[in-house]
């Protein structure tokens, strides 16, 4: 088995106008970096387009149907005050939720031991009743509700390493003990939620970061907490909400990692994954603005996936 990567043209054309940064460009980004000759062992595959049935396991009718009422027949509809939708938004965002579903069927079938799905919009923002920042629905979030509801598991870790706190997916599990949320995040900031103090029903480990978080301060913070809790909680199946904005090039934020941390980070989630869950790991990309730190970032992440069981 090797690594699946799964994407679709329709990503590109979810046009979120000039000068917004979760533009179409993100994905052209890592397609360039991924076309060295060290990825073309990667299994590609296009996303197919997901069923509305599948967004019914996370998200409320009400926001299921306003998404879609709002997508205008030209031009550019503003959700909120950073949230953009086009006319191919809708189709974009059901192909992004049959991405993850996708690959979560192919790594519990053992096609694939991993998989990464470069998708827009991203989802970690997207609450069960409303659409926020740059994301309409909550990919991962469906990824894990698809696993429980579909493969008959009863524990998910869901890691999310975007710098900013993924508050719809600590919204669609904070009550739900099958589901481990592990998020490091910059705090405060966006969305301003996310404190140590936010511990669900026990299920949630939130990891609040200072601007100017370094490499060895974040690696300190995730070997002390997150690993720990993660391990105890013995997956069946590890997530990823794989944001690549903690970069220290990004604009949208002042963490200062590199994209070894990224390469780091997704190692260790793979002797985690080998101890409990089979080396079964879904990935699905989140943030990351600055171009080329993207590129390198998402290719150190495949890179990592892409390496033999420890």
């Amino acid at each position: 088995m090797t690594t699946l990567y799964i994407s679709h043209p329709v990503f590109l054309r979810h046009d979120t106008g000039p000068g917004h940064p979760e533009g179409s460009v993100r994905l052209a980004a890592i397609e360039s970096a991924l076309a060295a000759p060290e990825f073309r062992s990667l299994r590609r595959l296009e996303a197919p387009r997901a069923d509305i049935s599948r967004l019914e396991l996370v998200h409320s009718r009400g926001h299921i149907e306003r998404v879609f009422a709002s997508l205008p027949q030209t031009g550019h509809h503003f959700v909120d005050a950073d949230t953009v939708v086009s006319p191919e938004s809708g189709e974009a965002a059901l192909h992004a939720v049959g991405a993850v579903c996708l690959a979560v069927d192919e790594v519990i079938g053992k096609r694939a031991r991993n998989a990464f799905c470069a998708v827009r919009p991203p989802g970690h923002h997207a609450e069960p009743d409303a659409a926020m920042g740059f994301c309409l629905f909550n990919n991962i979030a469906i990824a894990a509700a698809h696993a429980l509801a579909n493969h008959g598991l009863q524990r998910i870790a869901i890691v999310d390493f975007d710098v900013h706190h993924g508050n719809g997916t600590q919204a669609a599990f904070r009550r739900n003990p099958q589901v481990l949320y592990v998020s490091t995040h910059q705090y405060p900031w966006y969305p301003g939620t996310g404190s140590a103090e936010e511990t669900g029903v026990g299920n949630l480990v939130n990891i609040p970061l200072p601007a100017g978080t370094d490499s060895a301060a974040y690696r300190e913070a995730v070997t002390a907490t997150a690993l720990p809790a993660i391990d105890r909680f013995r997956p069946e199946l590890v997530l990823i909400s794989a944001g690549f904005d903690a970069h220290r090039d990004d604009p949208l934020a002042d963490l200062a990692l590199t994209e070894d941390d990224y390469g780091w980070i997704t190692a260790e989630l793979m002797k985690l994954a080998d101890r409990h869950s089979g080396g079964r790991i879904v990935s699905a990309l989140e943030g990351g603005y600055a171009l080329e730190a993207l590129g390198r970032s998402a290719a150190a992440h495949l890179r990592t996936l892409l390496l033999p069981a420890s």
